[in-house]
């Protein structure tokens, strides 16, 4: 894989699981003001989220290079031949 392909590809990846852990442990604010959402996290704690998505995006970004590198799955077999 070429390196810009792989930072892009990090970077999607990134993104996707950012995504998927930023619901987790977030409580509603019991007594919110009034104007404000309802729905708006108490304690986002946004710092250890960004760390936890950055080790998990590089483990998963790493099992795809493993798996891109040691052609387990090729995926030039896959696509026309012109």
């Amino acid at each position: 894989m070429h390196w810009f392909t792989g930072i892009l590809t990090y970077v999607v990846i990134w993104w996707i699981t950012l995504f998927a852990i930023l619901p987790w442990g977030n409580r509603p604010v019991e007594n919110p003001e009034k104007g404000h959402a309802t729905s708006a996290p108490a304690n986002p704690r946004l710092l250890l989220k960004f760390g936890v998505t950055t080790v998990v995006a590089g483990l998963l970004f790493a099992l795809l290079l493993w798996v891109i590198e040691s052609e387990l799955i090729n995926i030039r077999d896959y696509t026309p031949q012109t």
